[in-house]
């Protein structure tokens, strides 16, 4: 999937050469010349990472991204400014810019910056997925069925069952991650921890169990699905 890439600069020479580069780097990219706009495109797009004039017209680049922050604490942005001075590189790091470069600057190291900043962002990603168990409450309930992680009983279509702990653990960075394709190695890395010989297959096991559990015809499932050559998604 090619990483998105909203520019926000209302300099049309600047935008346009921002642009066409990001492009042939294999990136998609949408620009926005002023800071509403900017904002606008943003929550419909949903772009991997922004970069950002300050000197906007209306309103400024600092503005553009406190309004972001307030929803969003990790999507990258990269600042753009003609501006130098500390106290301005203070407030941009103040409301959560990650990266910051002063006008004029080379389009090598800008996209050199892009570039680190998405794999960085692509590497948490990658591996937080496990880290939010404890947002999940003691019971969850989809479809016909209702888990109930205190007891560590679930109630299904076919009657009620008692979980593992590694069906427990399966479950819940499914349930943290819903919507979310997980690969196999990243199912393994977290629940299991690479402790032991896990198999990638062992995993689709308990993929089989889950289905037999909690879908209504485990053939054609309808919560836990197969992403081809991906891994598995639960969707609900």
């Amino acid at each position: 999937m090619k990483k998105r890439v909203l520019v926000i600069e209302d300099d049309k020479h600047i935008a346009e050469g921002l642009q066409l580069n990001l492009l042939m780097q294999g990136y998609e990219v949408e620009v926005a010349a002023d800071g509403r706009t900017g904002l606008q495109l943003w929550q419909a797009w949903r772009p991997h990472l922004i970069v950002l004039d300050i000197m906007l017209p209306g309103m400024d680049g600092l503005e553009v991204l406190g309004n972001i922050r307030l929803e969003d604490e990790r999507l990258p942005v990269l600042i753009l400014s003609a501006k130098a001075m500390a106290e301005d590189r203070i407030k941009g790091l103040a409301l959560g810019v990650d990266d910051y470069l002063t006008k004029p600057f080379h389009l090598e190291e800008f996209l050199l910056r892009v570039k680190r900043l998405l794999t960085r962002a692509a590497w948490e990603d990658d591996h937080d997925v496990g880290r939010n168990f404890a947002a999940v409450g003691p019971t969850y309930s989809f479809g016909g069925n209702n888990i109930n992680f205190t007891t560590h009983t679930a109630q299904c279509a076919s009657g009620p069952i008692t979980l593992t702990e590694i069906e427990e653990k399966l479950l819940k960075l499914f349930i943290v991650n819903r919507g979310k394709p997980l690969s196999r190695r990243q199912l393994i890395e977290m629940v299991w921890g690479y402790e032991g010989d896990i198999q990638t297959r062992t995993v689709d096991n308990f993929i089989v169990r889950f289905r037999k559990y909690f879908e209504e015809d485990p053939k054609n499932p309808v919560f836990f699905k197969t992403c081809r050559s991906v891994g598995y998604v639960f969707d609900h």
